[in-house]
C-alpha cells in the first residue's frame, strides 16, 4: 500500500488498509504462558512502509490536540512514543519499570495480566498542567495503561489521551480509563 493515500490516517482506518497492518502482526499462541495468544509487533516494525504508516497514522490523529509532551510506556511504548513526540515537535517522557530512572521519581505500583509491578516517572518529566499523550503498543487488562496515567496525574501532567497500535477488546483494559480519550489503531 502507498502511504500516499492518507485519507484514513485520522480516525477509523479503511477495511483494506486494517487487513493490510493486522497481515503484520503474527499471532503466536501460548506465549508467554499457556492459554494466552501474544500479538507480536515485530513483522510490523520491520516493514518501513507499515512502521512509517502506524507513527504517521497516529501522530495525525493528534496534530491539533493541543499536545506538549509524549509519555512513553517501557519497554515498546518507547519504539512509538519517540517518532509520535518528534512527529508532533514535542518533548518525550519515559515511564519504566522500578529502579530504572536515575534522577528523582515517583513511583505506583500495580497489578496486570501475569501478576504486580512497579512503575517510575521522573518527578520532573513533565511541567504542571502539561498536556500529555500517553503511548504504547497494547491495551489488553489496563493496568499498566491506567498506573501510567495515574503517574502522569502524580506529577502534575494532563493526561489528554492514551493511544495504542493494538486493542485486546476482549479484556476490557479500556474501561479501567474511564474518563480519557483512548485511539487504538487496531482491535482484536
Amino acid at each position: 500500500m502507498n502511504l500516499s493515500s492518507r485519507q484514513d490516517l485520522v480516525g477509523a482506518l479503511s477495511p483494506e488498509r486494517e487487513a493490510w497492518l493486522k497481515s503484520f502482526i503474527r499471532s503466536l499462541p501460548d506465549f508467554p504462558q499457556p492459554g494466552v495468544l501474544f500479538r507480536d509487533i515485530t513483522p510490523l516494525l520491520q516493514n518501513a512502509e507499515t512502521m512509517r504508516f502506524t507513527l504517521e497514522a497516529i501522530a495525525a490523529r493528534y496534530r491539533n490536540a493541543g499536545i506538549q509532551k509524549v509519555v512513553g510506556i517501557e519497554s515498546r511504548g518507547f519504539i512509538f512514543g519517540v517518532p509520535i513526540a518528534y512527529l508532533l515537535g514535542v518533548g518525550f517522557a519515559p515511564v519504566r519499570k522500578q529502579g530504572k530512572l536515575p534522577a528523582e521519581t515517583m513511583t505506583i505500583e500495580y497489578s496486570l495480566e501475569y501478576g504486580s509491578n512497579a512503575l517510575e516517572i521522573h518527578t520532573d518529566a513533565l511541567l504542571p498542567g502539561e498536556r500529555a499523550l500517553i503511548v504504547d503498543d497494547l491495551l489488553a487488562t489496563g493496568g499498566t495503561a491506567a498506573a501510567t496515567r495515574q503517574l502522569v496525574e502524580q506529577v502534575g501532567g494532563v493526561p489528554v489521551s492514551l493511544a495504542f497500535v493494538i486493542e485486546l477488546s476482549g479484556l476490557r483494559g479500556r474501561e479501567r480509563l474511564n474518563g480519557v480519550d483512548v485511539f487504538s489503531l487496531l482491535s482484536y
